[in-house]
């Protein structure tokens, strides 16, 4: 059982149902479009027949739809009109759009902007050059886990200290076995952000793929993150640093400006880093 997506521990405040429907909700990811209730039961520890209940419920109101001839369920189109409600709310990406593509045209990689959801941060604008194949694939509503992705390094540099603790006590659990091989490149990493102000992962989350990226906060205080990158081939650690990371702290100053907000500079996220 997975436990991001276990659903939450019941209170006065929850509905049961409600949170195990959110539950099979966040099943789908881009790897897995369809699942069936066997796959749901077993991610969710929801049992088998109430998940077939709550996904009839979900199908009836077009959270998610049945796959055509067979057993298993797809995300439906309720949840395209709420995504495209939020992502419509996110004024950032109107500012960022323009400049993140003459990024993209300008390095011949792609560029990112991402919030963060749980443990990891989601992309909600996408920009690659028009000319290249070297770009890579990945598309609007891709997540990218905070510990080893560009992104998520450059969000844990820029959250204050009892927000970035509590996060990485969440990834330790979360991790597992795991997490000793995954800490020390993020703390590597934040504390470079800190010093910096930008942060890179060198084949971390994918393989052959190196980027960089920097944190941008909004007019009323939501830390976001920028990435700029691709194949490993194209763009070295060197060159990125010489070269992408630069131009793109100048394009998050410029974006920050144009919202109202800021970028965290060195001196500031040192700060935040010693802050009580």
């Amino acid at each position: 059982m997975n436990a991001s997506h276990t659903p939450r521990a019941k209170s006065a405040d929850t509905v049961s149902a409600l949170d195990r429907g959110l539950a099979l909700l966040q099943c789908f990811r881009e790897g897995q479009r369809a699942l069936g209730a066997t796959e749901l039961s077993r991610m969710t520890g929801i049992p088998r027949p109430t998940v077939t209940r709550l996904a009839d419920t979900l199908v009836a109101n077009r959270w998610l739809r049945a796959e055509p001839g067979g057993e298993r369920y797809m995300l439906g189109a309720g949840v395209v009109s709420l995504a495209q409600v939020f992502l419509s709310g996110l004024d950032v990406r109107g500012s960022a759009r323009g400049p993140m593509q003459m990024l993209a045209e300008r390095t011949g990689g792609s560029v990112y902007l991402a919030v963060r959801d749980g443990m990891e941060m989601v992309i909600v604008e996408a920009c690659r050059p028009r000319s290249s194949m070297l770009a890579t694939r990945i598309d609007v509503g891709s997540r990218a886990p905070l510990p080893v992705s560009a992104l998520g390094r450059a969000f844990l540099a820029a959250v204050d200290e009892p927000q970035r603790q509590q996060l990485i006590d969440s990834l330790r659990l979360l991790r597992g076995a795991e997490w000793g091989s995954v800490a020390p490149g993020m703390e590597r990493a934040i504390n470079e952000a800190h010093r910096l102000g930008y942060c890179l992962s060198l084949g971390e989350f994918h393989r052959e793929i190196n980027s960089v990226s920097v944190a941008l906060v909004g007019p009323t205080g939501e830390v976001m993150a920028l990435n700029c990158g691709g194949p490993a081939f194209h763009f070295s650690e060197q060159g990125l640093r010489d070269e992408v990371a630069p131009a793109l702290v100048q394009m998050a100053a410029g974006i920050a400006a144009e919202i109202g907000g800021r970028v965290v500079l060195p001196t500031q996220a040192a700060a935040l880093s010693s802050s009580p």
